[in-house]
């Protein structure tokens, strides 16, 4: 079994929405990525003061209010990693890199998952993706679905779960292009809930598989450069998803829902005892509203996925 490192990890922020970041050492491990400061636990040494005393060690500001962000454990072909990941909320001092590695304060929405070790993955998709996830709903004909898509995503949604289980595949390819004009206009990523076949034939941001997909295959289908969204509502679904590397799960159904009723949804201690170990962004589904979403956060969630909250009917 290969070593286990636990390393601690702050996510510094500013006020602009930017992110503090270091590049590594060319002969460190993952040597000249960049990567959110922190380091090794000590012996005998809490997350919370290693954090502290590296974050000093290494940029020479005192961290005054930090709290947990997520854990995220990943294996490389050499060693196991556990990300200890903190927010840190303020601090004093202005930071500098000093042990001679260059900083710097990056926007939140450009960093890139290819420039930071495998491991930081999760966590720029947890800074970068939003707290309200959209799966389209019903429409009449084309322009309803665009009314509907547009009036969205002036409402402020920004991820798009493209979801056309009964069109033809001509109207859904006019579907998929016109949606991607449209989410480009608002700045919004577009997923698509199909096959990967037809995934392939868009160029857009991501790929959602249904639970009877996820079983169905046994390699992630798409590139490493493509969100991959996961719906889930077991635990042996959720380690399939992990297998895949999927960058979003989407878990289900937390409340009884108009789809199925009568149907009990699992509930919140549920949903937080299922996602505590996952390491990617995990929505709440399933009967949820605008009024789920403190209660979604305080368990864990990045936010909450539905369709007639953020469509409409």
């Amino acid at each position: 079994m290969s070593e286990l490192v636990h390393v601690a990890v702050a996510i510094i922020l500013n006020h602009n929405k930017e992110v503090l970041i270091s590049l590594r050492a060319k002969t460190a491990h993952q040597g000249g990525l960049w990567e959110f400061p922190g380091g090794k636990l000590e012996q005998s040494e809490t997350a919370s003061e290693a954090l502290k005393r590296e974050i000093y060690e290494e940029l020479k500001i005192s961290i005054l209010k930090a709290s947990p962000f997520k854990k995220i454990k990943y294996q490389y072909t050499d060693k196991t990693v556990l990300l200890d990941v903190w927010v840190i909320k303020s601090f004093e001092g202005e930071p500098k890199g000093a042990e001679g590695q260059q900083i710097k304060w990056q926007a939140i929405n450009s960093l890139q998952a290819v420039d930071f070790p495998a491991a930081n993955r999760p966590i720029i998709n947890s800074l970068q993706l939003p707290d309200k996830y959209m799966i389209t709903g019903s429409y009449t004909d084309i322009e309803d679905f665009l009314f509907k898509l547009e009036k969205a995503l002036k409402n402020g949604i920004s991820l798009v779960q493209l979801r056309c289980k009964k069109s033809s595949e001509d109207e859904y390819k006019k579907l998929v292009d016109k949606a991607m004009s449209l989410c480009k206009l608002y700045n919004a990523k577009l997923l698509l809930n199909t096959t990967e076949k037809l995934f392939s034939s868009f160029n857009v941001d991501g790929l959602h598989l249904t639970s009877k997909l996820l079983n169905s295959i046994s390699d992630r289908p798409i590139s490493d450069s493509a969100l991959l969204s996961v719906s889930c509502h077991t635990n042996a679904e959720i380690i399939k998803a992990r297998q895949l590397k999927a960058d979003i799960i989407l878990l289900s159904p937390v409340n009884e829902t108009m789809s199925h009723p009568g149907v009990s949804g699992i509930g919140w201690e549920k949903f937080k005892h299922l996602s505590e170990n996952i390491e990617s962004p995990v929505y709440a589904l399933g009967g949820m509203s605008i009024r789920d979403l403190p209660d979604a956060k305080s368990f864990g969630a990045q936010g909450i996925a539905a369709i007639t909250e953020f469509w409409g009917k």
